[in-house]
């Protein structure tokens, strides 16, 4: 199967967006154009081009810069926006009403612009919001629910995720210790300032909360001689980091679980988790903080790798339900530094020993994947995955790599210990970014 999205990076051509635009609407599509025009109008910072056929209308202060260009379709987008705000955009665009010659560029423009995207997001977009909540609410992170969230998204295809990522597997952000770093070092690279940062030693046991496909426990092992337990509740992820711990001769060296985090047993010298916290939802956190302390014997730490919301949006996105929660991480939440520290702070004797800001490695990271995700759609439409689908994980990677490179949303390394640490050391490698 050939996907007919042209590119994930060049979108449709003027020339056939303007052959494919249908000038035929509704009363209520000639409306809904009209309020996201006028909403449109209060764009400050950037440009964006909106393409209908051969009408080029503008938006935007800096009428001379290179805009991003929007090119419509079908007006049906107008009454998806109209009445679902951003969400409704991104499924407009799944729906292949609408292209863009550079997504993410895009949608940096609207992040920049609060008050439009404000705007977008009032008047008749405020209506689907109870819905939203309580779909939402349905997936709720209880130890069922988590199997059946994880499955929705994890469980997709092995073979699919190796496709954009590298031979590692890590579906995290990477660290890039110098400008031509490719992603297969940038990735390990991650993973040995996380044992670094946990000073692993051959003496040492550690656990592992959110197997990936194995990528962490098989370096940890390989590079510092430690015991490692690590646990899954995804069966497509545990059955191929099986397959990979005993390729590499580490059975003896890894226990490979396929448990929640709330049933593991146990005492452990340390505890790492990449980017699982925010699969674990707010209602849970301090159940996860509390179980994390319970597992660490009292000289211990925990090494926190987490996608984070800034402290003064947490609480709004808590409650509401955006395009990542909806169709990419159901049940999913992204913590805030702030909420995680009072979790520690009521459920654990946890101190925070070092705190770290990668943000600026996950754009690089997320603009990769999507380059490799781009190189290959037909290779996704080979195994099944249709044009909605391609499209879905296309605005999903750009949606992503401009958050991360608006600050729109972070990346932390932390390091909690307990009051028994002592292994603090001063060097910590570089970053050029």
């Amino acid at each position: 199967m050939k996907s007919s999205l042209p590119t994930c990076t060049a979108g449709v051509p003027p020339a056939r967006g303007a052959a494919a635009y249908s000038t035929q609407s509704s009363l209520v599509q000639r409306l809904a154009r009209k309020a996201v025009f006028k909403r449109l109008n209060t764009l400050r910072d950037g440009c964006i081009e909106l393409v209908e056929g051969a009408q080029r209308t503008r938006f935007g202060s800096d009428q001379q810069s290179s805009p991003s260009a929007m090119v419509v379709l079908d007006p049906r987008l107008y009454t998806r926006v109209a009445f679902g705000g951003a969400l409704g955009a991104a499924e407009s665009y799944m729906a292949g009403e609408w292209e863009c010659e550079n997504l993410s560029e895009l949608i940096r423009v609207f992040i920049r612009n609060s008050e439009t995207l404000s705007q977008i997001q009032s008047g008749l977009a405020r209506m689907a919001r109870p819905f939203l909540r309580a779909g939402h609410w349905l997936r709720d992170n209880s130890p069922r629910g988590s199997r059946r969230n994880i499955a929705a998204h994890y469980d997709l295809s092995n073979d699919f995720f190796a496709l954009f990522l590298d031979e590692t597997l890590m579906y995290s952000s990477a660290y890039f210790e110098r400008p031509d770093m490719p992603l297969p070092e940038a990735s390990a690279a991650k993973n040995e300032r996380l044992c670094q940062m946990l000073r692993l030693s051959p003496g040492d046991h550690l656990l592992e909360i959110g197997t990936g496909w194995g990528g962490f426990a098989i370096h940890a092992a390989q590079h510092h001689g430690c015991r490692v337990t690590t646990t899954t509740i995804s069966k497509a992820q545990h059955d191929l980091a099986k397959e990979r711990i005993e390729k590499a001769g580490l059975s003896g060296k890894i226990t490979l679980l396929l448990e929640d985090y709330r049933a593991l047993q146990g005492r452990f010298d340390k505890v790492v988790s990449i980017e699982m916290i925010e699969a674990v939802g707010a209602k849970w956190l301090d159940t996860f903080f509390a179980r994390c302390n319970a597992l660490l014997k009292p000289n211990g730490a925990m090494a926190l790798q987490a996608i984070t919301i800034p402290d003064q949006r947490f609480e709004h996105h808590a409650r509401e339900v955006d395009f990542i929660k909806k169709y990419i991480f159901p049940g999913s939440c992204l913590p805030s530094v702030a909420r995680i520290l009072e979790s520690t702070r009521k459920c654990t004797d946890f101190n925070l020993a070092r705190l770290e800001d990668i943000t600026p490695h996950y754009a690089r990271t997320l603009r990769l994947w999507r380059e490799r995700f781009c190189e290959k759609l037909d290779l996704v439409g080979n195994m099944g995955f249709g044009e909605r689908f391609i499209r879905l994980w296309n605005y999903y990677l750009s949606y992503c790599e401009a958050g991360f490179a608006e600050r729109y949303i972070g990346t932390v390394q932390m390091l909690l210990a307990k009051p028994g640490w002592r292994n603090d050391h001063l060097s910590f490698g570089r970053c050029y970014l």
